[in-house]
């Protein structure tokens, strides 16, 4: 009986290695060539559970990666674009999508494998474009996939005589549940662990009747990846998280007496091993999902039940900026961004709102709001400056580079319109400590120019949420409300400096007026500047 020795491990390993490397190549070069499509597709998730399923399917087969749509759909439930009930049919498809994986190593490509290679290799080197490389990333992780395979083959060709090692998983299936629950947990990649057992089903060292179980177990480490990016995040992530993990558990205790049954079942569905055990793979996550689709709502209830929700938790910092995106999806933390810049634009224009009720309405009260506003925004633009430079570390198409550009720059505007919201407040304290004001002509005609530039703002908050076409057709209101406004702030300025001449305004107060004039015009030419960032796209 020949023994296993060191090499046949470390080739093992190594076969393992390149698996899981073919994975990850193939996922972010699909990802790449996905682009805008993915969170476009993802975007559609606003109807019914079984739309949820047939997206979380079909964005997990372009990417290859259950677990990068269940991070991303963590991460959307975490910042609120996502409901739990949405988010279960997401991770229902993305349970039938990742067994496609299963189902292209079941087939046997030895003979092209280098085909892929060469092709991927030519395209990689000397593609004249970025998405000729990334198909060419593509074709060299979908090569190396099966090399991978041919090594784990091959290392194990030594135990085809010692089948006696993987009996006890026939004859005890609670063992193989637990072999592919803890080998799933450790190579963080459920396709691995159904690759290595067809390889040892091919191979003739594990029956159907061990590697069913096996593949059960693999359904339930991978929930792994959903608790892990539900670390640190509010209660509805945790709550999707729930979701993943039981939908997964409570299909496996059903399945699990109905072995018997379900081997017999699968034995029909294919002729070879390798077919049956990828068969059984997809058939339990479609059988799961038609068992849970009809429910969706009483388990989406359970979920809350067992976790409560926590509104205070959707007022601490950043909503949306969740750094597992950046690590699964960079395009979609792009997208992020861009909803972050929104929340944003919300707690300006509440900044806006607040100064209005002080500075022209004397309602004093309000003005430790207006302070916790104006550092909300200070860290917004922190948090979104630091995450956007994770983004181009991550890597992402230069078109993203200019829309992640275009959202930096006018959160940095957004920042500093709040400054000015600042500023107004300090021209009102010091009228209060000094006991001077304003004449209500001035008041009126500070109000009417301020009206103006708060609308322009308005206007460039919303073009953030616009398409291209539709924001580029705002930009010449926003820029006939600036000019509007700088031909105001200029007359008015004249007018100002003229009663300060002939001494019909105290100097002090007459100075505070034209700083207020000052800090208003500067608010509209942010948001004429915000507005023009759309037109560099």
């Amino acid at each position: 009986m020949e023994s296993i020795s060191i090499f046949d491990v470390i080739q093992l390993l190594g076969g393992v290695g390149i698996f899981l490397y073919a994975i990850k190549m193939i996922s972010e070069s699909l990802q790449l060539l996905a682009g805008n499509s993915l969170h476009n597709l993802i975007g559609m998730l606003t109807k019914t559970p079984i739309l949820g399923v047939a997206v979380g399917a079909l964005v997990t087969v372009l990417i290859q990666s259950s677990s990068a749509t269940t991070v991303m759909t963590v991460s959307f439930v975490d910042a609120g674009l996502m409901t739990l009930k949405q988010a279960i049919g997401v991770i229902m498809g993305a349970n039938i999508g990742t067994t496609i994986t299963g189902q292209i190593i079941a087939f046997k490509l030895k003979d092209y494998i280098y085909l892929f290679i060469i092709a991927g290799a030519i395209l990689n080197m000397f593609g004249s474009t970025n998405r000729h490389k990334y198909l060419g990333n593509g074709l060299l992780g979908f090569g190396l996939l099966f090399i991978g395979m041919q090594t784990m083959e091959s290392a194990m060709e030594v135990l085809r005589t010692r089948s006696d090692l993987f009996l006890a998983f026939k004859e005890n299936p609670l063992m193989g549940l637990l072999a592919g629950t803890v080998l799933t947990l450790l190579v963080q990649s459920s396709s691995a662990t159904v690759g290595l057992t067809i390889v040892l089903g091919m191979q003739g060292l594990l029956p159907l009747e061990a590697a069913i179980p096996i593949i059960l177990g693999d359904n339930i480490g991978t929930t792994i990846t959903a608790v892990l990016a539900s670390i640190g995040t509010k209660r509805t992530a945790k709550q999707a998280c729930l979701a993943h993990v039981l939908f997964n558990v409570i299909g496996v205790c059903i399945f699990l007496p109905l072995i018997p049954f379900y081997v017999g079942f699968i034995k029909e569905s294919a002729d070879t091993i390798g077919h049956q055990i990828a068969n059984a793979h997809t058939f339990f996550n479609v059988a799961n999902t038609l068992i849970f689709l009809p429910f969706v709502s009483v388990f989406a209830s359970l979920i809350t039940r067992i976790i409560h929700d926590n509104p205070s938790d959707n007022e601490k910092g950043a909503s949306f900026l969740d750094p597992k995106l950046v690590e699964f999806t960079p395009l979609v933390a792009v997208e992020a961004v861009k909803n972050e810049c929104l929340h944003m634009g919300s707690v300006l224009l509440e900044t806006i709102d607040t100064i209005e009720d002080i500075f022209f309405h004397s309602k004093i009260d309000r003005r430790k709001e207006l302070s916790a506003l104006e550092n909300k925004l200070d860290d917004l633009l922190r948090e979104i400056q630091k995450y956007s430079q994770q983004i181009m570390r991550a890597g992402v198409t230069d078109k993203e580079l200019l829309r992640l550009h275009c959202f930096v720059s006018n959160a940095d505007d957004m920042e500093r319109i709040g400054d000015k919201c600042k500023a107004l407040l300090s021209i009102y304290e010091y009228q209060k400590e000094h006991k001077v004001s304003f004449s209500k002509d001035a008041m009126a005609e500070l109000y009417k120019i301020f009206d103006k530039a708060n609308s322009a703002v308005e206007i460039a908050v919303q073009n953030i949420s616009l398409p291209l076409a539709r924001a580029e057709e705002m930009i010449p209101e926003v820029d006939a409300l600036a000019l509007l406004v700088h031909n105001m702030e200029i007359d008015m300025r004249q007018l100002h400096i003229n009663r300060l001449a002939q001494g019909k305004c105290h100097t002090v107060v007459g100075l505070s007026f034209l700083d207020a004039l000052s800090a208003i015009e500067y608010m509209s030419y942010r948001a004429k500047k915000m507005s023009k960032e759309f037109s560099n796209l």
